[in-house]
């Protein structure tokens, strides 16, 4: 049976300290080529997997070129694929068509943001993977032709049942985001995740390495961009953000929540930027997030209140969460004043400090 700590335990870990000092004494390969990596490989062997001690050599990291679009007068930065920060990207540009009506919870503006999350995802479901196993037409996904596209296709009264096949060219919440900005205005956006809690629930007694379980985002139909293959990354869900104005970076940002995170960046901007909310009102504002390929939309217990019927009669499903909706955090620079104005989820554990 699983037991609670008690508040105020101190956690240990001797093993995982044991690696990290290793990793800062001799540099990657005592992960990724040493006896770390024997044991590593050594068990997840012994569990039944397939790994392979060249499997661990071979891995490296990318430095990427990030994507962009703009929204509302401002440019957007995300990563490119094999992470959704192209479908964030797509959601902004679909709801660059609309002009917001009423306030940031009137159900109007709720309903474009569901329906314009909903098509963008469709469209990730069919086409985002790893950019260096399959062709990901990031170029066709940022174009104003599929925006105004998908944007036409939305009826601002009804739901769309069933969803559309996007024209060609599994939910988790073991999510860190931090954004940082120092005394020179250097800022960084970074998010890290084992996927769901505690990952694949495998962690190997000498290195105290807890093992992901990210490959849960692969499908298993043939030919599909995302399907299995060795070597080859999932599509991720987790996006860091970087906002311009004028040719400066004035805020990093992020928001955690699997699934959520593009609609989450996508919605989080809309606030800011369509009704003049400040970091944190845009932050605590209650969510909602249609499942993906469903009309279920989950919502919190605020907007169940106050629109659950009214998102009833245009179509949707409207469920509660299962679990907390996502959790932001973002730095606004203003260059002007000088100053750094922080905002934190008060949804997961986290808080915006200044030092």
């Amino acid at each position: 049976a699983c037991r609670r700590a008690p508040a105020g335990t101190v956690q240990r870990q001797p093993a995982l300290a044991d690696t990290l000092e290793a990793i800062g004494r001799e540099g990657r390969d005592a992960f990724y080529r040493g006896e770390i990596a024997r044991e590593m490989v050594d068990y997840l062997k012994a569990a039944g997997g397939l790994h392979t001690q060249d499997d661990f050599a071979a891995a490296e990291g990318e430095y990427v070129t990030p994507i962009s679009a703009s929204f509302r007068g401002r440019t957007v930065y995300e990563c490119p694929p094999n992470g959704q920060g192209v479908i964030a990207l797509l959601i902004m540009n679909i709801l660059e068509r609309f002009q917001p009506k009423g306030g940031p919870l009137a159900v109007e503006n709720l309903h474009i943001e569901l329906e314009a999350t909903r098509l963008a995802y469709a469209a990730r479901d069919r086409f985002l993977a790893d950019p260096a196993k399959a062709e990901v037409p990031v170029e066709h996904l940022l174009s104003n032709e599929l925006a105004d596209e998908l944007a036409g296709m939305i009826d601002p009264q009804r739901a769309l049942d069933p969803l559309p096949i996007i024209p060609g060219g599994a939910e988790h919440k073991d999510t860190v985001y931090i954004s940082v900005v120092d005394k020179d205005r250097n800022a960084i956006s970074f998010i890290n995740s084992i996927f769901s809690p505690y990952g694949s629930g495998l962690m190997t007694k000498k290195s105290g390495v807890l093992f992901h379980n990210r490959g849960q985002s692969f499908v298993l139909k043939q030919g599909h961009p995302n399907a299995i293959a060795p070597r080859k990354r999932p599509m991720h869900t987790i996006i860091p953000g970087m906002l311009a104005e004028n040719g400066r970076v004035v805020m990093p940002f992020g928001v955690m929540g699997g699934h959520y995170q593009a609609m989450g960046h996508a919605h989080f901007l809309a606030k800011l930027f369509d009704h003049g909310l400040d970091l944190q009102e845009a932050i605590d504002l209650p969510r909602l997030f249609p499942l993906p390929g469903t009309n279920t939309v989950e919502t919190e217990k605020r907007l169940r209140e106050s629109v659950g019927e009214a998102l009833t009669a245009r179509g949707f499903d409207v469920q509660p969460p299962k679990s907390p909706m996502g959790g932001a955090q973002a730095i606004w620079i203003d260059w002007e004043e000088g100053t750094l104005t922080g905002g934190s989820d008060p949804r997961k554990d986290g808080c915006a400090l200044g030092y």
